[in-house]
């Protein structure tokens, strides 16, 4: 059964879910690869599919029919997306109130890239060329939207993990901005924070409490990228570690892409709310991305993660290198 969706305010959060266990079919299935990267041959990745509420329940029941090699992009498959604003715009002539967007885990086997129409293998790539999953890279001219696509030959390599009305509360829980884009102002981001059990326990009773230094002076610190979280607290072990997956709004944001930028610890007395350091600059080990929220309020949390059980969830981030 699917891990407990969890909704919380105010920093109050339900303690049942502190050692909550993370297992293949968790809502929480952490999904590693960005809508621009390549999928690799034979890994799992977590993407959605849009259809009608009458088509989810009949999914349910009797599985993924194919659709039609004569009238879809990419030939005969399963249209799925990593992108699940792509995802929950369809089917396109029902309203939303109507609609369910999948959330599945696909054993993408062997992937080829379709980036251009009439591409020799658009249609064959399977029955010709033995390939298990198409993809088409987002803003490629293929798809209307200019989202990413994918197409999966074989249903039996999807599994529903869970049915979600089209709300934005459901569809933000996804919005992973990409982590080297510069976060907009206004916007609300899922990112994660590293702590320990017991400093977890702590927020769940009183709230994030900014910290008082640190590479971007005062506030909470936060990444986009769960790789660089699960880390934290350095010289701990992955058994007293936890994530926090929130929502955070960002306000307005500054951009701080260099040690010893003028505002590097006095961005939020000139009226900014979120610093954020691009990766591979030069100012985190790891040379992940970095935000420092300031006002605490702006963060909400949706669920709280036990690393170990992240790790067995998402082999990924056991093979990730680090700088």
């Amino acid at each position: 059964m699917p891990a407990p969706v969890a909704h919380f305010s105010s920093g109050v959060f339900n303690s049942s879910l502190v050692t909550m266990d993370v297992n293949p079919d968790s809502p929480y299935y952490i999904n590693l690869l960005d809508s621009k990267t390549h999928p690799e041959d034979h890994r799992e990745y977590v993407m959605f599919h849009g259809c009608s509420k009458e088509g989810a329940e009949l999914i349910k029941r009797e599985g993924f029919k194919p659709s039609r090699a004569d009238i879809s992009m990419l030939g005969a498959g399963v249209y799925v997306s990593r992108d699940i604003r792509k995802a929950c715009k369809y089917p396109l002539d029902v309203p939303d109130s109507e609609k369910r967007v999948l959330k599945v885990r696909v054993d993408v086997g062997r992937v080829t890239v379709i980036d251009r129409q009439n591409h020799p293998m658009q249609k064959t790539w399977h029955t010709v060329h033995g390939f298990d999953t198409a993809w088409v890279p987002p803003n490629v001219g293929m798809v209307r939207s200019n989202q990413q696509e994918n197409c999966v030959y074989e249903p039996k390599r999807i599994k529903v993990i869970e049915v979600m009305k089209v709300t934005e509360e459901n569809l933000s829980q996804y919005d992973h901005l990409q982590s080297g884009a510069t976060p907009e102002d206004s916007h609300v981001y899922v990112m994660y924070h590293g702590t320990s059990k017991q400093a977890a326990v702590q927020i769940q009773r009183n709230g994030f409490k900014p910290s008082k230094v640190g590479t971007l002076g005062a506030g909470v610190y936060l990444s986009r990228d769960i790789r660089k979280v699960i880390r934290y607290p350095l010289g701990s072990s992955d058994s007293d570690r936890m994530v926090l997956k929130v929502k955070v709004n960002v306000g307005r944001v500054k951009v701080i892409n260099k040690e010893g930028h003028d505002n590097q610890y006095d961005w939020h007395t000139r009226g900014f709310d979120t610093a954020w350091v691009p990766p591979s600059v030069g100012m985190v080990t790891s040379n992940h991305e970095q935000d420092c929220v300031y006002d605490p309020k702006r963060i909400k949390v949706m669920a709280m993660l036990d690393v170990a059980n992240l790790r067995k969830v998402n082999p990924l981030l056991n093979t990730m290198q680090w700088n």
